[in-house]
């Protein structure tokens, strides 16, 4: 078997490879925008989706931000514990229980939401509006094919 010789051109025609190097640096300004509101990028997906999402269960929320049900539980508890939502667990008995932004959780979404929309503009990412649109839509489908992995 002869040994494969890879060339710049060979790394730079692997899409997900490309996808790896350009998530480095997004997750990194992403992890300093959220510093500023003691949250991790998983938190902020929490509350973004609670905004979007009155009273989704914690199952549901767990599959919309792509976290295994049992990570969700611990971090559920945190974002409860800084006050950020709060869990209606009152006559539930075994059913699922609904989740809410606290008005913390709303103003803490606020300011690390605008954050995240001033890093997303076209200037900052290098695109222009077309390709900004064709980058979200193929990296979509990208997150909607690692389902089947």
């Amino acid at each position: 078997m002869c040994e494969r010789r890879w060339t710049d051109a060979d790394i730079a025609a692997l899409p997900a490879w490309t996808l790896v190097q350009a998530y480095h640096p997004v997750a990194r300004r992403f992890h300093e925008i959220f510093a500023a509101e003691q949250l991790t990028p998983v938190q902020f997906g929490v509350l973004v989706q609670l905004s979007a999402n009155p009273g989704v269960s914690q199952a549901d929320l767990a599959r919309t931000i792509l976290v295994r049900q049992q990570s969700m539980a611990e971090l559920l508890s945190a974002l409860t514990e800084r006050g950020l939502l709060t869990r209606d667990i009152e006559n539930r008995h075994g059913r699922s229980v609904p989740l809410h932004l606290t008005a913390e959780g709303r103003q803490a979404l606020q300011r690390a939401g605008a954050a995240v929309v001033d890093f997303n503009t076209t200037d900052r990412l290098g695109l222009t509006e077309s390709e900004a649109s064709t980058l979200n839509t193929l990296l979509h489908k990208v997150i909607n094919a690692s389902k089947h992995w």
